[in-house]
């Protein structure tokens, strides 16, 4: 049953004359017989009574015009409610990013958004993952830019990006400071600080990862969540810190940032960008948006 038989049901059902009702719907009267039939043998029962000169609605067609009008009045009503939020989000673009995206990703496509649309408002929020993801699937987001999950929803879009380099963050004083890189044997006895799982899971599981085929286990403390706290916690000499590269851009004074040894490079898919917005919907805005993300996007990686 499709909503089309429904309304050709209800012109039937108001003109009570196929001539007339054919008219409306710009349809040919054998064509618009031929839908009131195809309705009535899927409802298994007779809506019209029809003669050579009238057509009158039967009881079950009087209650089956009730409710159609009903469905088409919620479908009518649905339809108009998410045109206007179409037309209201069509002058702008809400982001959400992770801090990773937020510091070189957004940046760059964005001031080439703006350049080529100086009318459209962008309003930008930076969280985690597990805060952004309910915000997009709720309509409070168009578009963001997160640490994919393993299984994402299947009503989303996902585009991977790119995976992130990854360095040792350590006080300058400290004793692997002088080193050109690390290897994971240089990090035995060295305390690692790491944010709580289920805060940053890509994070915590990243410093994990590179002790997975080692013969000691890494010495692991949970001070902060925050990369800002991190770094100051590094500065402090309280411990060193897997982190994405990115951080090194930080100015954080006292801090020395080395790169993981070349054999460790498979580590890095511990942290892949991805952008993620509702799957099959309008926007052209954010459409916007991913046409120049990705032509920019050689750019971008190798900030990363």
């Amino acid at each position: 049953m499709e909503l089309h038989q429904l309304r050709c049901f209800i012109v039937v059902a108001q003109e009570l004359h196929f001539g007339h009702a054919a008219q409306q719907m710009n349809m040919l009267p054998s064509a618009l017989g031929r839908y009131i039939k195809l309705l009535e043998e899927e409802l298994g029962t007779r809506l019209l009574s029809r003669s050579t000169r009238n057509v009158s609605l039967t009881p079950h067609g009087k209650i089956f015009l009730e409710e159609a009008q009903r469905i088409v009045t919620l479908s009518d009503e649905l339809l108009e409610r998410f045109q206007n939020i179409s037309r209201i989000n069509a002058g702008r673009l809400r982001i959400g990013a992770i801090d990773s995206a937020a510091v070189g990703l957004i940046p760059h496509i964005l001031h080439i958004f703006c350049d080529n649309n100086p009318g459209i408002e962008i309003q930008i929020m930076e969280d985690k993952t597990t805060k952004l993801l309910p915000r997009l699937k709720s309509g409070r987001l168009d578009l963001i830019f997160i640490r994919p999950m393993e299984q994402m929803d299947e009503s989303l879009e996902t585009y991977f990006l790119f995976y992130e380099d990854i360095v040792l963050a350590v006080a300058d004083t400290h004793k692997l400071a002088t080193l050109k890189e690390i290897h994971i044997d240089n990090l035995l006895d060295v305390p690692l600080i790491v944010p709580e799982r289920k805060i940053r899971p890509h994070s915590h599981d990243l410093t994990l990862k590179l002790f997975e085929h080692t013969t000691f286990k890494p010495r692991l403390i949970q001070m902060a969540d925050e990369k800002q706290t991190i770094i100051n916690m590094v500065a402090a000499d309280l411990g060193a810190a897997i982190m994405p590269r990115w951080v090194s851009r930080m100015s954080i004074p006292h801090v020395k940032f080395i790169p993981l040894a070349k054999e460790y490079e498979n580590i890095r898919k511990k942290l892949p960008i991805a952008a993620v917005w509702i799957k099959d919907s309008r926007d052209e805005a954010r459409d916007k948006m991913l046409v120049i993300l990705k032509n920019e996007l050689a750019k971008i990686a190798e900030a990363y």
